[in-house]
């Protein structure tokens, strides 16, 4: 079941859904403003994600990503680690193949 790596004091989540089988999820995520994750992070599972609100800044990439923005990522893409000085709000959703 994939593991919420992006979680921790100003980082909230609302799953929509989740399979007990095969960990597949869909969820709001929500940054606070001034959130820094850590390391860069990688999974096993492919992961989409809108951001709806806000912006965050990918300091792996030095890129700004802002609302209306979407990325999809495959099975072992590292991303971040993230800063989020003004706060964000992702739809997202992790699934296998």
């Amino acid at each position: 079941m994939p593991k919420p790596e992006l979680e921790g004091p100003g980082i909230d989540e609302k799953v929509l859904s989740r399979d007990p089988v095969t960990g597949d999820l869909t969820r709001l995520l929500r940054f606070a403003p001034g959130v820094r994750t850590g390391d860069p992070i990688a999974h096993d599972f492919w992961e989409e994600v809108l951001i709806v609100e806000g912006s965050l800044e990918d300091l792996g990439l030095g890129r700004t990503f802002s609302a209306g923005m979407y990325a999809c990522r495959p099975p072992g893409m590292r991303h971040g680690p993230y800063a989020c000085p003004r706060g964000a709000l992702l739809f997202e959703t992790r699934y296998r193949r």
